[in-house]
């Protein structure tokens, strides 16, 4: 049985490794994100499965999915909530809830070995299925319009309006605002991404999330990247990844 695992978190994959092994289950690749996975199927003979983490450093993994044709069986490793785990019940396919349990990753394997055999040519995953139900869509009037954020002992309220862009740092999710100011708030980028109104805020990564009108500029980057500067945030490098440049140049158009 050939197996490979594409896992952004590189300590995260080696223990999935160790536990894998101790099953019997030999690793040929651990793979960290979308282009070297696509690089990796490309010149390897498709494994029997695929251990997936959803969110990779350079884009969601569905992308893979959508470069190649793959009937690799996958069982995905995922920190999502309650919510979005019934996506992968309802489009059959198994997954495991970080950190992952000893029994349950044995059950997971015991699960494909099982029916691997009567299912050489593993049917096609429905990304699209998946993906509606992982991120549904909310009305236009139900946007987030205000986040209020506790400073001390007072309540300060922000519009969505006015902030240039979320982003992660030290597992922590901050809001930058129009007057170049940093607050830490309740929130995931992945939450937002269900929250706020997806014609005035993009993903440009795993770290970013940003307003279309804080961009100040758009410059061409390394490896068909682009670097964008916003009106106030300088603290980091805004990187739109190569594989996200043609969906982020569509958004621009919307």
């Amino acid at each position: 049985m050939i197996t490979i695992l594409i896992e952004d978190e590189k300590p995260a994959a080696r223990r999935l490794q160790r536990m894998l092994t101790a099953l019997d289950v030999p690793v040929q690749a651990m793979l960290h994100s979308v282009s070297e996975s696509v690089q990796w199927l490309q010149e390897n003979p498709h494994p029997d499965l695929i251990f997936l983490d959803i969110q990779l450093s350079d884009g969601l993994s569905f992308e893979i999915f959508e470069t190649l044709s793959i009937k690799s069986a996958v069982i995905f490793t995922t920190a999502y909530d309650e919510y979005a785990l019934k996506a992968f019940k309802l489009n059959s396919i198994d997954y495991l809830l970080k950190p992952i349990d000893d029994e349950e990753l044995e059950a997971a394997v015991a699960k494909f070995q099982e029916l691997h055999p009567k299912n050489p040519n593993n049917p096609a995953i429905d990304l699209k299925g998946i993906q509606q139900l992982l991120t549904p869509t909310s009305p236009k009037n139900s946007y987030k319009k205000r986040f209020t954020i506790k400073i001390g002992q007072h309540l300060k309220i922000f519009n969505s309006a006015d902030i240039e862009c979320f982003y992660s740092e030290n597992k922590g999710t901050y809001l930058h605002t129009k007057d170049h100011r940093n607050y830490l708030i309740d929130h995931t980028l992945e939450t937002l991404e269900q929250e706020l109104d997806p014609a005035v805020f993009y993903r440009v990564s795993r770290k970013f999330y940003i307003n279309i009108n804080a961009i100040k500029d758009i410059i061409s980057y390394t490896n068909s990247r682009l670097l964008l500067k916003l009106n106030s945030y300088d603290s980091q490098e805004i990187i739109v990844s190569r594989e996200r440049v043609k969906d982020f140049k569509e958004w621009l158009e919307n």
